[in-house]
């Protein structure tokens, strides 16, 4: 069974720049760390939130634009009574509006000269607040009306002052009132910043001019009112976020960095036993990333140890045979004998056989892993694989001549496979796997199988499923039986081991180079597989070499 291999594109060795490794001195993060990007996605909706400070300005100015129209009307109601009266009576009338509406009201005559001032005649109706005076809360409420009127492009307001002249020139809106005959409002800031709204209108047809005056303190304390409670709102909900944020920044940064410094301790190698967390409290997704770093990290392990021990075998199987060889090469010189010489020639021809053997299986093993990595997984029949498999290999003479067969399929009556399957509608023995590797599995069990059988004995090579019901997942197993003298069930797991080699009766040294079996449960496990061996389920002696797989239908292919 054959197919192409995949064909990997890859940049060129010059083009393709060295990855950065990181050090113990290197773990901050280049860009933002998680901690700032939590904080800036919290701390964002709380900015979107202090936007309503530009809503409360745009509030006040409707506020204010309510108040002109009030200060407009009050203006032209208050000169439409004076022009009624006479001067005397016109005295007495700005008191009582003055009184009554808490304004000041000012009347000229056409020349501009004040005849009568509401507060000159009677006592002040109102005050503006002294902001040397008042509490530190208050200089920091302005300071934020100014602070929102340079966020908004506010036009600049001028300051209200008494003017050293009582005549109508030091009031712009009264001279703009007398060119244009119609009433004009004027807005100017308290020394507390809170707005005064001046009105200026004609009086009549001689000239005269009234000016009335409104302090809005109301507008102002509402305005601040509302942007203090806003204030306070937005720094407990920050402090709350904040808190949150880095509450939430620990329990996702502090576990990551942790696992990256662990990583970079076991990349480095300096500390042989070092310990992953696993975060065993946690059952969220940085739970399981540590869980699975944590078996990954004893996964390279063991993979680690595994290729030392290779390679300590290697070299110990390597010279055996080369030791062997060089014994024989060097005794060549001395023996005169045609006879021994012969027999050394073959000494040295058998370790020649011997180490093209041991290094051609041990490179198969060395590569086997990285092979698999790579390979695509296909959906394949494993029945027909195995019937493709025993077809050759009974095309051959085997050692022997051993009898390697295949199995009825169940459920015939005649299946002879090791388990029986319970199967009511068994499903078709469909695997995903590389069919080069689970060829060459089956090949190794059918070799261990043959060398072990007694001459004339029979190998049973058996497919079927099992499983597939409701709380269970279907498998495929493929089975080896031979009439050999079997596996003890204390040495079963030795024989899955690098160059462990059991040699059959009659079989000369170094025949086999004790991978193949390895090699197979290597292949087995990385398609998620195992390979096992049992009793044969007759009783009968001889060893039964089980092969599962997941069924194609339980898994992804």
């Amino acid at each position: 069974m054959s197919r192409d291999d995949p064909v990997a594109v890859v940049d060129p060795p010059a083009t393709r720049p060295p990855p950065r490794l990181l050090s113990p001195r290197s773990l901050r993060p280049r860009g933002l760390s998680l901690t700032a990007r939590i904080l800036a996605v919290n701390v964002i909706a709380l900015a979107l939130l202090a936007g309503s400070f530009f809503y409360l300005d745009s509030y006040r100015t409707q506020l204010l634009g309510e108040r002109f129209k009030l200060a407009r009307a009050e203006a032209e109601i208050a000169a439409d009574a004076l022009d009624r009266h006479d001067a005397a009576t016109q005295a007495e009338l700005l008191v009582r509006i003055g009184r009554q509406q808490h304004l000041r009201l000012r009347l000229f005559d056409a020349r501009g000269a004040l005849l009568a001032d509401s507060f000159v005649l009677a006592p002040p109706t109102f005050t503006l607040a002294d902001p040397d005076r008042q509490a530190w809360y208050q200089n920091a409420a302005r300071l934020l009306d100014r602070g929102v009127d340079f966020i908004v492009g506010a036009p600049p307001v001028e300051q209200y002052q008494e003017p050293a002249s009582s005549g109508a020139v030091s009031w712009p809106e009264v001279r703009r009132a007398r060119r244009a005959g119609t009433t004009q409002v004027h807005l100017r800031y308290a020394p507390d910043r809170t707005p005064i709204l001046t009105a200026a209108t004609p009086v009549g047809t001689g000239g005269e001019m009234l000016l009335t005056m409104r302090n809005a303190v109301d507008i102002t304390q509402a305005v601040r009112d509302a942007r203090q409670t806003l204030v306070i709102i937005i720094g407990l909900a920050l402090l709350l976020s904040v808190q949150l944020s880095l509450f939430l920044a620990r329990t996702i940064v502090q576990p990551l960095r942790a696992l990256v410094r662990a990583a970079v301790r076991v990349r480095l190698g300096r500390e042989r036993e070092v310990v992953v967390p696993r975060l065993p409290d946690r059952g969220d997704e940085i739970g399981l990333l540590a869980r699975a770093f944590s078996d990954m990290t004893m996964a390279l392990r063991h993979r680690i140890d595994a290729v030392e021990s290779f390679a300590a075998d290697v070299a110990h199987e390597l010279k055996n045979p080369l030791a062997s060889l060089a014994s024989a090469v060097e005794s060549l010189d001395r023996v005169e004998d045609p006879a021994l010489r012969r027999q050394l020639t073959a000494i040295a021809t058998h370790d020649v056989q011997r180490l093209d053997r041991l290094i051609t299986e041990i490179a198969d093993a060395s590569r086997i892993d990285a092979e698999l990595s790579r390979a695509t997984f296909v959906r394949l029949d494993l029945a027909a694989l195995a019937a493709q498999v025993v077809g050759a290999r009974g095309a051959r003479e085997t050692r022997g001549g051993a009898v390697i067969r295949l199995a009825p399929a169940y459920p015939d009556p005649a299946f002879t496979g090791p388990f029986p399957a319970p199967l009511l509608q068994p499903l078709p023995p469909l695997v995903v796997g590389d069919g080069m590797r689970l060829e060459r599995v089956l090949e190794n069990l059918l070799d261990n199988a043959v060398s072990f059988s007694p001459p004339g004995g029979i190998v049973e090579v058996a497919v079927w499923t099992e499983g597939g019901g409701t709380d269970d997942f279907a498998r495929v197993l493929l089975s080896v039986t031979d009439q050999g003298p079997g596996i003890p069930v204390e040495g079963r797991d030795k024989v899955f081991e690098r160059f462990h080699s059991v040699r059959p009766a009659g079989e000369a040294f170094g025949a086999h180079s004790g991978l193949g079996l390895a090699i197979a449960r290597t292949i087995a496990e990385a398609h998620d597989g195992s390979l096992t061996i049992l009793d044969r389920p007759d009783g009968a002696r001889g060893a039964c070499l089980v092969l599962t797989l997941p069924h194609a239908g339980e898994v992804v292919a």
